[in-house]
Protein backbone atom coordinates (compact mmCIF):
# COMPACT_ATOMS: atom_id res chain seq x y z
CA UNK A 1 0.00 0.00 0.00
CA UNK A 2 2.45 2.48 0.86
CA UNK A 3 3.60 2.08 -3.57
CA UNK A 4 0.78 3.76 -4.23
CA UNK A 5 1.63 7.81 -4.44
CA UNK A 6 4.31 6.40 -7.01
CA UNK A 7 1.56 4.95 -8.93
CA UNK A 8 -0.18 8.46 -8.90
CA UNK A 9 3.13 10.05 -10.53
CA UNK A 10 3.61 7.04 -13.00
CA UNK A 11 -0.44 8.04 -14.15
CA UNK A 12 0.27 11.56 -14.47
CA UNK A 13 3.36 11.35 -15.98
CA UNK A 14 2.02 9.55 -18.92
CA UNK A 15 -0.93 11.45 -19.35
CA UNK A 16 1.27 14.52 -19.55
CA UNK A 17 3.34 12.68 -22.61
CA UNK A 18 0.29 11.47 -24.08
CA UNK A 19 -1.34 15.15 -24.73
CA UNK A 20 2.43 16.15 -25.52
CA UNK A 21 2.23 13.46 -28.46
CA UNK A 22 -1.29 14.10 -29.51
CA UNK A 23 -0.72 18.17 -30.22
CA UNK A 24 1.68 17.71 -33.08
CA UNK A 25 -1.34 15.84 -35.29
CA UNK A 26 -3.79 18.37 -34.44
CA UNK A 27 -1.30 20.98 -36.24
CA UNK A 28 -0.66 18.95 -39.53
CA UNK A 29 -4.34 18.49 -39.99
CA UNK A 30 -5.04 21.98 -39.66
CA UNK A 31 -2.09 23.20 -41.89
CA UNK A 32 -3.78 20.52 -44.57
CA UNK A 33 -7.30 21.73 -44.23
CA UNK A 34 -5.83 25.35 -44.46
CA UNK A 35 -4.22 24.76 -48.05
CA UNK A 36 -6.87 22.91 -50.02
CA UNK A 37 -8.59 25.92 -48.75
CA UNK A 38 -6.46 28.08 -50.43
CA UNK A 39 -6.00 26.17 -53.49
CA UNK A 40 -9.74 26.03 -53.74
CA UNK A 41 -10.26 29.77 -53.28
CA UNK A 42 -7.54 30.11 -55.79
CA UNK A 43 -9.07 27.85 -58.54
CA UNK A 44 -12.36 30.11 -57.90
CA UNK A 45 -9.61 33.09 -58.22
CA UNK A 46 -8.62 31.54 -61.25
CA UNK A 47 -12.08 31.04 -62.74
CA UNK A 48 -13.60 34.03 -62.02
CA UNK A 49 -10.92 36.15 -63.59
CA UNK A 50 -10.89 33.84 -67.33
CA UNK A 51 -14.58 34.44 -67.43
CA UNK A 52 -14.71 38.04 -66.94
CA UNK A 53 -11.65 38.01 -69.27
CA UNK A 54 -14.17 36.37 -71.73
CA UNK A 55 -17.20 38.42 -71.27
CA UNK A 56 -14.76 41.28 -71.80
CA UNK A 57 -13.50 40.22 -75.35
CA UNK A 58 -17.48 39.24 -77.02
CA UNK A 59 -18.46 41.80 -79.23
CA UNK A 60 -21.82 43.01 -79.00
CA UNK A 61 -21.95 45.07 -81.90
CA UNK A 62 -23.20 42.53 -85.16
CA UNK A 63 -20.33 42.99 -87.36
CA UNK A 64 -22.82 43.53 -90.66
CA UNK A 65 -23.40 47.42 -89.09
CA UNK A 66 -19.51 47.57 -88.35
CA UNK A 67 -17.58 49.17 -91.23
CA UNK A 68 -15.10 47.17 -92.80
CA UNK A 69 -11.56 48.40 -94.03
CA UNK A 70 -10.47 48.42 -97.54
CA UNK A 71 -8.00 49.90 -99.79
CA UNK A 72 -9.17 51.55 -102.87
CA UNK A 73 -8.26 53.33 -106.17
CA UNK A 74 -9.46 56.01 -108.82
CA UNK A 75 -10.53 54.89 -111.96
CA UNK A 76 -8.81 56.89 -114.39
CA UNK A 77 -9.97 57.65 -118.31
CA UNK A 78 -7.93 56.32 -120.93
CA UNK A 79 -7.85 54.67 -124.64
CA UNK A 80 -8.77 51.29 -125.96
CA UNK A 81 -7.51 49.38 -129.04
CA UNK A 82 -7.54 46.10 -129.37
CA UNK A 83 -4.81 43.77 -131.29
CA UNK A 84 -3.79 40.41 -131.85
CA UNK A 85 -0.59 39.02 -130.41
CA UNK A 86 2.09 36.42 -132.45
CA UNK A 87 4.87 34.83 -131.71
CA UNK A 88 7.11 34.58 -134.61
CA UNK A 89 10.69 33.54 -135.99
CA UNK A 90 13.90 35.59 -137.31
CA UNK A 91 14.89 33.83 -140.12
CA UNK A 92 17.98 34.99 -142.53
CA UNK A 93 16.86 36.14 -146.27
CA UNK A 94 18.69 33.17 -147.53
CA UNK A 95 21.03 30.64 -145.59
CA UNK A 96 23.19 27.51 -147.38
CA UNK A 97 24.73 24.41 -145.90
CA UNK A 98 28.13 23.90 -148.05
CA UNK A 99 29.58 20.65 -148.53
CA UNK A 100 30.38 18.06 -151.39
CA UNK A 101 27.45 17.47 -154.11
CA UNK A 102 29.14 14.61 -156.04
CA UNK A 103 32.13 13.06 -154.29
CA UNK A 104 33.12 11.60 -151.31
CA UNK A 105 36.62 12.11 -149.19
CA UNK A 106 38.82 12.96 -146.42
CA UNK A 107 38.33 16.75 -145.67
CA UNK A 108 41.48 18.57 -145.86
CA UNK A 109 41.41 22.34 -144.44
CA UNK A 110 38.26 23.72 -143.55
CA UNK A 111 39.31 27.91 -143.02
CA UNK A 112 36.36 30.09 -141.77
CA UNK A 113 34.52 29.55 -138.22
CA UNK A 114 31.43 31.12 -136.97
CA UNK A 115 30.86 34.68 -137.38
CA UNK A 116 33.71 35.00 -140.45
CA UNK A 117 32.43 37.21 -143.04
CA UNK A 118 33.05 35.95 -146.90
CA UNK A 119 32.37 37.09 -149.82
CA UNK A 120 30.71 34.79 -152.84
CA UNK A 121 33.10 32.44 -154.10
CA UNK A 122 35.88 32.62 -151.27
CA UNK A 123 37.25 28.95 -150.95
CA UNK A 124 35.55 28.19 -147.04
CA UNK A 125 37.30 24.26 -147.44
CA UNK A 126 38.81 21.57 -149.29
CA UNK A 127 38.79 18.23 -150.09
CA UNK A 128 41.38 15.56 -150.55
CA UNK A 129 40.64 14.77 -154.13
CA UNK A 130 43.93 13.39 -155.59
CA UNK A 131 41.94 10.22 -157.06
CA UNK A 132 39.34 12.10 -158.15
CA UNK A 133 42.14 14.61 -160.25
CA UNK A 134 43.83 11.36 -161.54
CA UNK A 135 40.53 10.10 -162.90
CA UNK A 136 40.20 13.43 -164.92
CA UNK A 137 43.70 13.86 -166.54
CA UNK A 138 42.97 10.21 -167.90
CA UNK A 139 39.42 10.42 -168.90
CA UNK A 140 40.93 14.28 -170.49
CA UNK A 141 43.92 12.41 -171.97
CA UNK A 142 41.63 9.46 -173.93
CA UNK A 143 39.51 12.23 -175.19
CA UNK A 144 43.09 13.88 -176.75
CA UNK A 145 43.21 10.54 -178.37
CA UNK A 146 40.03 9.80 -179.24
CA UNK A 147 39.84 13.01 -180.93
CA UNK A 148 43.24 13.03 -182.98
CA UNK A 149 42.19 9.31 -184.19
CA UNK A 150 38.50 10.92 -185.40
CA UNK A 151 40.30 13.94 -187.22
CA UNK A 152 42.58 11.33 -188.87
CA UNK A 153 39.63 9.35 -190.08
CA UNK A 154 37.15 11.95 -190.72
CA UNK A 155 40.75 13.40 -193.34
CA UNK A 156 40.62 10.07 -194.59
CA UNK A 157 37.14 9.98 -195.26
CA UNK A 158 37.43 13.24 -197.19
CA UNK A 159 40.02 11.84 -199.45
CA UNK A 160 38.39 8.81 -200.27
CA UNK A 161 35.13 10.63 -200.97
CA UNK A 162 37.06 12.75 -203.55
CA UNK A 163 38.02 9.93 -205.25
CA UNK A 164 34.69 8.19 -206.03
CA UNK A 165 33.84 11.02 -209.02
CA UNK A 166 37.04 9.30 -210.79
CA UNK A 167 35.76 6.27 -210.24
CA UNK A 168 38.75 5.33 -208.28
CA UNK A 169 37.18 3.68 -205.02
CA UNK A 170 34.07 1.62 -204.62
CA UNK A 171 31.43 3.70 -203.19
CA UNK A 172 31.24 0.98 -200.16
CA UNK A 173 34.76 2.06 -199.16
CA UNK A 174 34.19 5.66 -198.94
CA UNK A 175 30.79 4.80 -196.49
CA UNK A 176 32.81 2.66 -194.20
CA UNK A 177 35.41 5.28 -193.50
CA UNK A 178 32.58 7.98 -193.08
CA UNK A 179 31.04 5.74 -190.97
CA UNK A 180 34.25 5.03 -189.13
CA UNK A 181 35.03 8.55 -188.52
CA UNK A 182 30.91 9.09 -187.14
CA UNK A 183 31.85 6.58 -184.79
CA UNK A 184 35.01 7.82 -183.84
CA UNK A 185 33.39 11.56 -183.13
CA UNK A 186 30.55 9.61 -181.29
CA UNK A 187 32.94 8.07 -179.12
CA UNK A 188 35.01 11.08 -178.48
CA UNK A 189 31.55 13.30 -177.58
CA UNK A 190 30.81 10.38 -175.15
CA UNK A 191 34.66 10.84 -173.16
CA UNK A 192 33.89 14.29 -173.15
CA UNK A 193 30.53 13.76 -171.19
CA UNK A 194 32.68 11.87 -168.78
CA UNK A 195 35.18 14.34 -168.57
CA UNK A 196 32.94 16.66 -167.92
CA UNK A 197 31.75 14.28 -165.19
CA UNK A 198 35.14 14.21 -163.21
CA UNK A 199 35.27 18.18 -163.50
CA UNK A 200 32.64 18.46 -161.55
CA UNK A 201 33.53 15.95 -158.94
CA UNK A 202 37.61 17.68 -158.94
CA UNK A 203 35.75 20.93 -159.06
CA UNK A 204 33.33 19.59 -155.94
CA UNK A 205 36.90 19.66 -153.73
CA UNK A 206 37.07 22.74 -153.42
CA UNK A 207 34.20 24.58 -151.62
CA UNK A 208 32.84 28.20 -152.25
CA UNK A 209 31.06 30.77 -150.98
CA UNK A 210 27.26 30.71 -152.54
CA UNK A 211 26.41 34.30 -152.10
CA UNK A 212 28.23 37.13 -149.73
CA UNK A 213 27.16 36.41 -145.91
CA UNK A 214 28.11 35.20 -142.11
CA UNK A 215 29.41 31.72 -141.49
CA UNK A 216 26.56 30.85 -138.88
CA UNK A 217 28.52 26.57 -138.16
CA UNK A 218 31.38 24.51 -138.53
CA UNK A 219 30.47 21.12 -138.57
CA UNK A 220 33.25 19.02 -140.16
CA UNK A 221 36.63 19.34 -139.29
CA UNK A 222 40.13 18.60 -141.47
CA UNK A 223 40.18 14.68 -141.54
CA UNK A 224 36.78 13.76 -141.33
CA UNK A 225 35.34 11.88 -144.04
CA UNK A 226 32.52 13.55 -145.81
CA UNK A 227 29.45 12.07 -148.28
CA UNK A 228 27.42 14.10 -150.61
CA UNK A 229 25.16 15.89 -148.75
CA UNK A 230 26.96 16.23 -145.56
CA UNK A 231 27.49 19.88 -144.40
CA UNK A 232 30.68 21.44 -143.93
CA UNK A 233 29.72 25.03 -142.76
CA UNK A 234 26.64 27.47 -142.81
CA UNK A 235 26.57 30.31 -144.11
CA UNK A 236 23.30 32.82 -143.66
CA UNK A 237 22.75 36.26 -145.32
CA UNK A 238 21.61 38.61 -142.79
CA UNK A 239 21.34 41.68 -145.06
CA UNK A 240 17.55 41.25 -145.30
CA UNK A 241 15.75 39.51 -142.21
CA UNK A 242 12.45 37.49 -142.66
CA UNK A 243 10.58 37.51 -139.55
CA UNK A 244 7.60 34.74 -140.20
CA UNK A 245 4.70 33.70 -138.34
CA UNK A 246 1.68 31.37 -138.54
CA UNK A 247 -1.40 32.90 -137.61
CA UNK A 248 -4.72 30.92 -137.50
CA UNK A 249 -7.21 31.05 -140.15
CA UNK A 250 -10.39 32.93 -138.61
CA UNK A 251 -7.55 36.19 -138.55
CA UNK A 252 -6.63 36.04 -141.90
CA UNK A 253 -7.99 38.99 -142.69
CA UNK A 254 -6.05 40.96 -140.30
CA UNK A 255 -2.71 40.40 -141.63
CA UNK A 256 -3.21 41.24 -145.24
CA UNK A 257 -0.26 42.14 -147.63
CA UNK A 258 1.10 45.84 -146.17
CA UNK A 259 -0.55 45.84 -142.63
CA UNK A 260 1.44 47.60 -140.35
CA UNK A 261 2.91 45.29 -137.41
CA UNK A 262 5.22 46.16 -134.23
CA UNK A 263 7.86 44.01 -133.67
CA UNK A 264 9.83 43.38 -130.49
CA UNK A 265 13.13 41.09 -130.60
CA UNK A 266 12.89 39.19 -127.91
CA UNK A 267 17.02 38.15 -127.94
CA UNK A 268 17.90 41.49 -128.25
CA UNK A 269 15.02 43.67 -126.60
CA UNK A 270 14.81 46.02 -129.37
CA UNK A 271 11.49 47.37 -130.90
CA UNK A 272 10.95 47.40 -134.65
CA UNK A 273 8.14 47.69 -136.98
CA UNK A 274 7.48 46.55 -140.19
CA UNK A 275 4.61 45.50 -142.68
CA UNK A 276 3.39 42.23 -143.97
CA UNK A 277 5.53 41.51 -147.54
CA UNK A 278 3.53 38.25 -148.22
CA UNK A 279 1.16 36.14 -147.21
CA UNK A 280 0.14 32.40 -148.04
CA UNK A 281 -2.78 32.01 -150.28
CA UNK A 282 -3.82 28.51 -148.39
CA UNK A 283 -3.84 27.52 -144.74
CA UNK A 284 -1.86 24.37 -143.57
CA UNK A 285 -3.75 20.90 -143.99
CA UNK A 286 -2.30 20.04 -141.01
CA UNK A 287 -2.29 23.41 -138.60
CA UNK A 288 -4.92 25.23 -140.45
CA UNK A 289 -2.64 27.81 -140.03
CA UNK A 290 -1.66 30.62 -142.49
CA UNK A 291 1.86 31.90 -143.06
CA UNK A 292 3.35 35.67 -143.68
CA UNK A 293 6.33 36.96 -143.84
CA UNK A 294 7.49 40.74 -142.80
CA UNK A 295 10.77 41.67 -144.39
CA UNK A 296 12.97 43.76 -142.03
CA UNK A 297 16.57 45.41 -143.68
CA UNK A 298 19.24 44.68 -141.59
CA UNK A 299 22.39 46.23 -142.79
CA UNK A 300 24.12 46.32 -139.72
CA UNK A 301 23.44 42.80 -138.89
CA UNK A 302 22.10 43.63 -135.37
CA UNK A 303 19.17 41.13 -135.41
CA UNK A 304 20.53 37.49 -134.94
CA UNK A 305 18.59 35.08 -136.60
CA UNK A 306 16.86 31.61 -135.58
CA UNK A 307 15.63 33.58 -132.52
CA UNK A 308 12.02 34.34 -131.55
CA UNK A 309 9.95 37.98 -132.06
CA UNK A 310 6.32 39.25 -130.72
CA UNK A 311 4.57 40.56 -133.22
CA UNK A 312 1.58 43.11 -132.68
CA UNK A 313 -1.42 43.50 -135.28
CA UNK A 314 -4.25 46.38 -134.20
CA UNK A 315 -7.36 44.99 -135.31
CA UNK A 316 -9.74 47.79 -134.54
CA UNK A 317 -10.15 51.88 -134.30
CA UNK A 318 -9.23 53.08 -130.61
CA UNK A 319 -12.39 53.48 -128.62
CA UNK A 320 -12.38 55.48 -124.81
CA UNK A 321 -12.55 53.35 -121.65
CA UNK A 322 -11.66 53.32 -118.01
CA UNK A 323 -8.59 51.71 -116.77
CA UNK A 324 -8.53 50.08 -113.46
CA UNK A 325 -6.09 47.63 -111.57
CA UNK A 326 -7.00 43.71 -112.67
CA UNK A 327 -7.10 43.39 -109.19
CA UNK A 328 -10.14 45.43 -108.42
CA UNK A 329 -12.25 43.01 -110.89
CA UNK A 330 -13.85 39.71 -111.00
CA UNK A 331 -13.75 38.93 -114.24
CA UNK A 332 -16.44 36.45 -115.76
CA UNK A 333 -16.78 35.89 -119.49
CA UNK A 334 -16.91 39.64 -121.01
CA UNK A 335 -18.12 40.77 -117.49
CA UNK A 336 -16.34 42.66 -114.75
CA UNK A 337 -17.86 42.83 -111.02
CA UNK A 338 -16.33 46.15 -109.42
CA UNK A 339 -17.21 47.69 -106.29
CA UNK A 340 -16.98 51.24 -105.68
CA UNK A 341 -17.51 53.65 -102.93
CA UNK A 342 -20.66 55.98 -102.95
CA UNK A 343 -20.24 58.15 -99.89
CA UNK A 344 -19.46 55.09 -96.75
CA UNK A 345 -21.23 52.13 -98.41
CA UNK A 346 -19.87 49.90 -101.31
CA UNK A 347 -22.09 49.67 -104.25
CA UNK A 348 -21.43 46.47 -106.72
CA UNK A 349 -21.60 47.25 -110.94
CA UNK A 350 -20.69 44.64 -113.63
CA UNK A 351 -19.55 46.63 -116.36
CA UNK A 352 -17.93 45.37 -119.94
CA UNK A 353 -14.02 44.50 -120.68
CA UNK A 354 -12.73 45.72 -123.17
CA UNK A 355 -9.17 44.36 -122.82
CA UNK A 356 -6.02 43.67 -120.65
CA UNK A 357 -2.95 44.40 -120.17
CA UNK A 358 0.14 44.40 -117.96
CA UNK A 359 -2.01 44.22 -114.85
CA UNK A 360 -4.48 47.10 -116.06
CA UNK A 361 -7.95 46.21 -117.20
CA UNK A 362 -9.84 48.17 -119.56
CA UNK A 363 -13.62 48.52 -119.21
CA UNK A 364 -16.76 50.54 -120.35
CA UNK A 365 -17.10 54.09 -119.25
CA UNK A 366 -19.88 53.18 -117.86
CA UNK A 367 -17.58 53.32 -115.12
CA UNK A 368 -17.32 56.60 -114.54
CA UNK A 369 -13.44 58.23 -114.57
CA UNK A 370 -12.63 59.03 -111.02
CA UNK A 371 -14.73 56.76 -109.57
CA UNK A 372 -13.21 54.74 -105.98
CA UNK A 373 -12.78 51.26 -106.99
CA UNK A 374 -12.13 49.03 -103.93
CA UNK A 375 -8.47 46.88 -104.55
CA UNK A 376 -7.76 45.05 -101.22
CA UNK A 377 -10.86 43.59 -98.88
CA UNK A 378 -12.95 43.59 -102.18
CA UNK A 379 -13.52 39.64 -101.10
CA UNK A 380 -15.32 40.34 -98.18
CA UNK A 381 -17.71 42.83 -99.33
CA UNK A 382 -21.61 42.40 -99.82
CA UNK A 383 -23.65 45.10 -101.75
CA UNK A 384 -24.05 48.20 -99.62
CA UNK A 385 -21.57 47.47 -96.74
CA UNK A 386 -19.87 50.32 -94.99
CA UNK A 387 -16.54 50.73 -95.10
CA UNK A 388 -13.65 52.88 -94.16
CA UNK A 389 -11.59 53.73 -96.99
CA UNK A 390 -8.10 54.00 -97.78
CA UNK A 391 -7.23 55.70 -100.88
CA UNK A 392 -4.21 53.97 -102.79
CA UNK A 393 -1.68 56.04 -105.03
CA UNK A 394 -2.65 55.31 -109.02
CA UNK A 395 -0.45 53.34 -110.76
CA UNK A 396 1.61 55.70 -113.37
CA UNK A 397 -0.03 56.01 -116.90
CA UNK A 398 1.28 53.54 -119.82
CA UNK A 399 3.33 54.84 -122.47
CA UNK A 400 1.94 55.24 -125.67
CA UNK A 401 4.07 52.07 -126.69
CA UNK A 402 1.73 49.82 -124.13
CA UNK A 403 -1.17 51.90 -123.86
CA UNK A 404 -3.15 49.23 -126.44
CA UNK A 405 -5.04 46.57 -124.62
CA UNK A 406 -4.88 43.19 -125.51
CA UNK A 407 -8.23 41.46 -127.33
CA UNK A 408 -8.85 38.16 -127.57
CA UNK A 409 -5.38 36.19 -128.03
CA UNK A 410 -5.65 33.21 -130.39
Amino acid sequence: MSLQPEDDAVASAHQAGSSDAAAPGTRRSYLVTLAIGGGALAVVAIGVLLYWRARSQINDVALASSAKSVTVVEARASTFRPHRHYVATVEPWVQAAVGPQFIAAYVDTVLVRPGALVQRGEILATLDCRDATATQRGVAMQARAIDAKQKALANESARITSLLEGGFVAPNEAEQKLAGSESQLAELMSTQAKLAGTSLAVNDCILRAPFDGEVSSRTVDPGAFVRPGTPIVSMVDRSTVRVTAEVPEGDFSYVGQGTPVRIKMLATGQETSGAIARLAPAASDSTRTVHFEIDLPDPQRQFPVGTTADLSIDVGAPQTATVIPATAAAIRGDKAIVFVLEGDRAKKLVVPVKGEESGTLFVDPSLQPGSRVVTEGRSLLNENDRVVAELEAAAPALSPSTSVARGPTP
